[in-house]
C-alpha cells in the first residue's frame, strides 16, 4: 500500500526541496500569525513556485474570512486549502465552491465523541485531517507534536480520504499507520529542531520510516 505524507510548515526553499526528494506528496504553508511556522502570502508564493511537479501544495487556515483567502488563492499556486480552524459545515461548502480547489477540513479528536464530525465535514469536504484535539489553553490549533488514542479511529472509513495527524514522529509513524490503518500522514513539529525549523534528516527518517511500513504485506483485518 502507497503511504502519502504530507510535510507541514514549510517555510524555506530547502525545506520544501528537502521534503519533495524524500517522496512526500503534500507541502503545507501555514497562514496563522501565531504559529511559528507562519509565512506570508509573498513567502508562500515564492515557496509554492519552487516546488517541484506532483508535490502538492496545500494552505492551512484558521478561520480565514474571504479577504485574506482571496489573497492567498489569488497569489500563490496552489492544490489544495487546508481548514484548521473552527469553520461550520456551511463554511467549508461556502469556501469549496468560492475558490474552485479541494478541501481538506481538519477535525481535533480526543474522544469517541469526536467522531461524528468526521462524518458530518466529510459530506462536504474533500479530504479529512484526523489531528490531536489541541488543549483548552492552547494558542494553537495543531502543529502542538500531541498524539491522541489511535485505537478511536483504528479501522474507521469515512465518506472521503482522510489523514492521520498528531504527534507523529520518524519513531512511531509506522506504529501509527499499522493501527489505524491510515495511508495518508501528516507531520509538523516531529521533524523540527526547533519550532519552525524544519530538520532534513528528520524528514527523511520520516519519510523512510513510512515507506518501509508502506511496504509491509498488507495483514487482513478480522
Amino acid at each position: 500500500m502507497d503511504i502519502h505524507v504530507k510535510i507541514c510548515g514549510l517555510r524555506t526553499p530547502r525545506d520544501v526541496a528537502v521534503a519533495a526528494e524524500a517522496g512526500a506528496r503534500y507541502a503545507g504553508f501555514v497562514f496563522f500569525p501565531r504559529s511559528p511556522r507562519a509565512v506570508s502570502v509573498a513567502e508562500a508564493r515564492e515557496l509554492a513556485l519552487s516546488a517541484p511537479v506532483g508535490l502538492a501544495k496545500v494552505a492551512l487556515v484558521v478561520d480565514a474570512e474571504d479577504a485574506l483567502l482571496d489573497a492567498i488563492c489569488g497569489a500563490v499556486p496552489l492544490d489544495m486549502l487546508q481548514l484548521h480552524g473552527r469553520e461550520s459545515i456551511a463554511r467549508v461548502g461556502q469556501i469549496r465552491a468560492r475558490y474552485g480547489l479541494p478541501v481538506m477540513k481538519a477535525v481535533g479528536v480526543a474522544s469517541e465523541a469526536d467522531l461524528p464530525s468526521l462524518e458530518a465535514y466529510g459530506k462536504v469536504a474533500d479530504q479529512l485531517l484526523v489531528d490531536a484535539k489541541a488543549p483548552k489553553d492552547s494558542v494553537l490549533p495543531g502543529g502542538n507534536g500531541l498524539a491522541f488514542d489511535w485505537r478511536l479511529v483504528a479501522g474507521r472509513r469515512w465518506p472521503v480520504p482522510w489523514m492521520l495527524a498528531g504527534g507523529l514522529t520518524p519513531d512511531n509513524v509506522a506504529e501509527a499507520v499499522r493501527l489505524t490503518g491510515a495511508r495518508q500522514v501528516d507531520v509538523s513539529s516531529g521533524v523540527e529542531s526547533a519550532p519552525g525549523e524544519k530538520s532534513p534528516e528528520l524528514i527523511r527518517a520520516f519519510l523512510r520510516a513510512a515507506q518501509a511500513v508502506a511496504a509491509e504485506p498488507e495483514v487482513p483485518r478480522l
